[in-house]
């Protein structure tokens, strides 16, 4: 019987490039705000496997205990756990509109905590599970700018690799932090980066290629996995210089 994966964020980007490949061998539950989106997905993965649609918008207090109350009365039993629905904001901290601020804690934090909270509490009881947690690299360092965002995914990359060690001895199960670099996505768009434009678009590697990365790292029980060796060598640099070196860098970026 074929395992089931239930991606959020799945109707574009990282989280459709994705299911694409899970649609192979896993049953898929998609969970998207878009219905029409992720109807389109479904009609397009179909003919490769089982396919529920959840149009679902887990930036909502509560969300996540909904959701996961709406699998289980489904009768789904989630085998791999893929956190990708998240956003970013482009802004200083104190500029920043605080509604969208806490709509971004909720959807890139605490949805994605209490996922997998309910999910990994299944998957240590039917002793087999995968949790895959996009981070970005922005997990590794403070960024002006973009500081909520960043502290939200350092807070991705270290809930990930704590559990994953956690779990170890709980059978066979794992948790992996995705952290890309830009990725041509509409996610530029979503965190009001288009002032950034073409020089984005010129370094920004493809949602595929990050997706494929992300799927091999899952299944090879990888903790951490950094797409890219531009960008393994930048967290390499900044980790060689202090803290406070790496701040007055990109507070000349930022000028």
């Amino acid at each position: 019987m074929a395992r089931t994966a239930l991606i959020t964020g799945a109707s574009g980007g990282i989280g459709y490039e994705l299911a694409k490949l899970m649609a192979n061998d896993l049953n898929l539950i998609l969970v998207a705000r878009s219905e029409n989106k992720l109807e389109e997905v479904k009609a397009e993965l179909s003919s490769h496997t089982n396919v529920t649609i959840i149009p679902f918008d887990l930036a909502k207090p509560q969300a996540a205990k909904a959701l996961y109350d709406r699998v289980q009365q489904d009768g789904h039993r989630v085998d791999i756990l893929v956190n990708n629905a998240g956003f970013g904001i482009e802004d200083l901290f104190l500029e920043t509109d605080l509604d969208r601020l806490n709509q971004m804690l909720q959807l890139n934090m605490v949805a994605l905590t209490n996922l997998t909270y309910y999910f990994g509490q299944d998957m240590v009881r039917s002793q087999y599970g995968r949790i895959l947690n996009i981070g970005s690299i922005a997990s590794f360092v403070p960024t002006p700018a973009m500081s909520a965002y960043a502290a939200t995914k350092a807070y991705v990359l270290s809930l990930s690799e704590s559990l994953n060690t956690e779990l170890q001895k709980k059978g066979n199960l794992s948790v992996t932090a995705l952290c890309p670099g830009p990725t041509a996505t509409n996610f530029a768009n979503e965190a009001n980066m288009q002032s950034m434009g073409e020089s984005f678009n010129d370094i920004a590697m493809s949602p595929e290629r990050v997706a494929s990365i992300g799927y091999h790292a899952l299944f090879k029980k990888k903790n951490v996995s950094i797409p890219g060796k531009r960008y393994k060598f930048l967290i390499a640099f900044t980790r060689i210089l202090t803290r406070k070196m790496v701040q007055r860098l990109l507070a000349k970026s930022l000028k």
